[in-house]
């Protein structure tokens, strides 16, 4: 099974919750750069790219099922999509 990595390309800094107050998009969590592209992630997001750290997807929902009230393939499904869009950016890369 693959593995996923960050790209180490990708700049990407955590919100503080001053700068959410200040901007006044508490929903932010997170914000990725790279080759002129910028994303947002929510908590959700910021959750999902810091286990971009070498583990699977199924790794991933194992880790993450715990921690939402949501069904297996629900869950498997939204990480599979994120990921999905990720890669097209070039934000991930599978190994």
């Amino acid at each position: 099974m693959s593995r996923v990595f960050r790209n180490p390309d990708v700049l990407w800094r955590r919100e503080s919750d001053a700068d959410q107050a200040a901007s006044q998009e508490a929903a932010v969590a997170a914000i990725l750069f790279s080759g002129g592209s910028m994303l947002s992630l929510n908590e959700f997001g910021l959750e999902l790219w810091e286990l971009c750290d070498g583990r699977t997807v199924d790794e991933m929902v194992a880790c993450l099922l715990p921690e939402f009230d949501v069904a297996e393939d629900l869950l498997r499904s939204d990480i599979l999509e994120f990921l999905t869009s990720l890669s097209q950016k070039g934000f991930i890369r599978y190994e």
